[in-house]
Order: C-alpha cells, then structure tokens, then sequence
C-alpha cells in the first residue's frame, strides 16, 4: 500500500448526461444515483483499502478545484492537479505519472475514471490487487476487460489470446484493441467469447509507464521530463500551463496502448458501467414492476413503461403515456428522447446551442 498511488481523472464534462450535467458541474460532482454520494465521491472510498488517502491525486480541469475539495475534502491540496486545459488522458496521465515520480519513483499506479458505477467492490479490489502484482512483476502496462454481456456499440473492446503462461487464468496478452464497432461486429464480438469491453482502468508501474511515453509518445516525454523540478514548488503550475499548450490531444489507448507489446488484460466482472448515457444508468437503478427507474421528485406515472424518470429535486411530474424513454427535468431543463436515440443527445444538444 506504502508504493500504490491512485490517480482519478476528473476533467470530463459529462456532455451524454445532459440537462443535469452542466459544463458548471459534470456529472462526477452528482449524485446521479440518487444515493447520497457524488460519483467521485464514491470512487475516492472505493480505492481507499488498496491505497493511502494521502497517494490518491485527482486530475481535473483548473475550474473544477473547487468542486473537487468539496467532495474529497480530505485530499491533499498538492494532489489536485489542474489541467488549464483539455488535452485527453495521455497528458492527464502523463501529469500525474511524472509528479509522482518526483515524490517515490517505485510507484505503483492505478489510474480510473471518477464516474463510473462498480457494485461489486470486493471483486474490484481483488482485482486490483491482482492487476498491481502483474504490472510490478511483469513490466507491463496492465487494463481490466470487463465481460460483456450485450453487443454494446458504445464500448471499445479488448481481444485477448487464449494462451496463459499466468498462473490466474483472468490474466491474458491483449492481442487487439477494437474502438466502438457497428452492432454487426460488436455482436460477433460477443459470440466469439474472447472480446472483452475496455473498462477504461489502467494500472502500471512507474518505471514501465514512463518507459512508454518515451518510446511511443516522446514529444510528452520530454516536455514532462525536463521540467520534473517544478513538481511540488510554485512554479509548477505555470510549468503545467506552458506543457499543455504543447502537448497533443491524445488518448493513452491511441497513443500508447494500442502500439505496446507488452499490454495485458486481467478479465473482470464487478458489476461495472461506465454511465456514459441515460440508458447505463438505467440498466442500475431499481425498477417498479413495469420496468421505469425512477429518481428524485415528486413523479406520478400513468401507463409508462420501461423508462428512465429522474427528477432534480422535489418538483412534482405527472407524464403519462411513455414507453422506453428518458426524462430527465434537471436545472430549469426538461429532456423528453426515446431511449434508443441517446447516444444523439450530445448532437441534440449542439445543435440547440448553435441555434441560440
């Protein structure tokens, strides 16, 4: 525990999640689930039994501070760090590999969204626990595959080979990383039994991360490297601002997972979902006994079917006559889209914006 830090990035906007997610408040900073605890929150006390609180870091857009000490105010101001702007997560990676090592260069690191859902939290510390042994040991970079139990489109995929010099038979070489396929590919995916969904978690040890960057993203490299001494002093966040504006906008998938050799997937199944839509969060929350998931409000339903109904607040709804919708009446804002159309919402949304 002494040697594994947790890095959470914390920069999204949560653009699929709207009208409650705002680009003021995204919806890490929620209680989407309506269970009294934000999504960051509850990631923060989830990593808590494989890592001290003091090497947990947060990654988040410079505006966002605030809201990040107000939901972890345990959290050491010099483990907020703030991005002055968005660049995807191999600089936010890459920001937080780099500070770390100035602190204990036989790191451990753990890095993992703050809005997912995990309700098997003992499955996912073992997990963990498990994926950090094979990183340290085995010099690789290391993803949890989650199994997929429909073809989803809005996943990226993890192909594995079925050979195993591992002695845990969930720990595989990745042979392929697939982005979001057509429904066509993502079912023969699922038939094939050797696709796992891409969870978005990634655990390395410090020396092989580093490694990485300056073999596959070397321009990130050094830009981090040399200026290494401004970690912890003030002039690091005018070093950060100067890097940024330098550095690509990349992904660690694109940019160093999918170009390594030395990837390896530990299977998993811990009740995961990354709730990137209405419809994930749907499939989590309780249903009533002709299937819609209701949240908050004061909500009356009269021949509704299999809908998602989250209400902010106490406002009182009546809606009759729904079938396979999401309704959401967040922040003077209401939403009415059927659920098979909310991976359009984003668009919905620009569209309405370009419009104003």
């Amino acid at each position: 525990m002494e040697n594994t830090y947790c890095v959470i990035m914390a920069g999204g906007i949560g653009s699929r999640f709207w009208p409650m997610s705002t680009t003021e408040k995204p919806k890490q900073f929620l209680d989407v689930l309506g269970v009294g605890k934000s999504l960051i929150r509850q990631t923060y006390e989830r990593v808590l039994p494989i890592c001290k609180s003091e090497n947990i870091l947060v990654v988040t857009n410079e505006s966002y501070r605030d809201l990040v000490k107000s939901e972890i105010p345990e959290l050491l101001d010099e483990n907020v760090l703030c991005e002055p702007m968005r660049r995807n997560t191999a600089p936010c990676i890459a920001f937080a590999a780099y500070k770390i090592k100035q602190k204990n260069a036989n790191a451990s690191i753990v890095v993992l969204p703050s809005d997912h859902l995990i309700t098997k939290e003992e499955s996912f510390v073992e997990i963990l626990n498990l994926a950090i042994e094979q990183a340290r040991n085995n010099h690789s970079l290391v993803t949890l595959g989650i199994k997929p139990h429909r073809p989803d489109t809005g996943y990226g995929y993890i192909q594995f080979k079925e050979e195993n010099s591992h002695p845990d038979d969930r720990v595989k070489k990745v042979k392929t990383f697939t982005e979001k396929p057509s429904l066509e590919i993502a079912e023969q995916f699922l038939d094939s039994g050797d696709f796992y969904w891409n969870s978005g978690i990634f655990i390395f040890h410090l020396d092989t991360i580093i490694s990485a960057f300056d073999t596959f993203l070397h321009d990130v490299h050094a830009l981090f490297s040399e200026g290494m001494h401004n970690f912890y002093t003030e002039g690091e966040q005018d070093f950060i601002k100067s890097t940024f504006e330098k550095c690509p906008n990349i992904s660690i998938d694109y940019g160093i997972m999918e170009k390594s050799k030395s990837v390896d997937v530990v299977l998993a199944d811990f009740g995961w979902s990354d709730l990137g839509t209405w419809g994930s969060l749907y499939e989590h929350l309780p249903h009533d006994k002709v299937g819609n998931a209701i949240v908050g409000g004061d909500i009356h339903l009269h021949d509704c079917s299999n809908s998602v109904i989250h209400i902010q607040g106490n406002q009182r709804a009546l809606i009759q006559g729904l079938d396979n919708h999401i309704v959401v009446l967040a922040n003077n804002t209401l939403l009415v889209v059927k659920k098979e159309n909310e991976q359009e919402i984003k668009g919905y949304v620009n569209q309405m914006k370009l419009k104003k």
